[in-house]
């Protein structure tokens, strides 16, 4: 599956598929997006990487997603 949802696919999913659902930012509906919010980590706010770490580990969990970044294992631990 590709990793990029046109508009009309992002406004259909409901905000439980978000990593920062109040936002709308870094999608997860699947696995590739799983793998698309890790790679994208870096460019989210300081002070919401704590949350959008524990949403990343929680989806990837459901798609049997493998994460081994150090910086999102210890986001997800604050």
């Amino acid at each position: 599956m590709d990793d990029r949802l046109s508009y009309r696919e992002k406004e259909a999913l409901p905000d439980s598929m978000f990593g920062l659902p109040e936002r709308r930012e870094y999608p997860m509906p699947d696995a590739a997006h799983v793998r698309a919010a890790e790679a994208y980590f870096r460019y989210c706010p300081e002070d919401l990487r704590p949350r959008l770490a524990r949403a990343i580990l929680q989806r990837a969990k459901e798609f049997g997603v493998d994460v081994e970044s150090p910086v999102i294992l210890g986001y997800a631990k604050q």
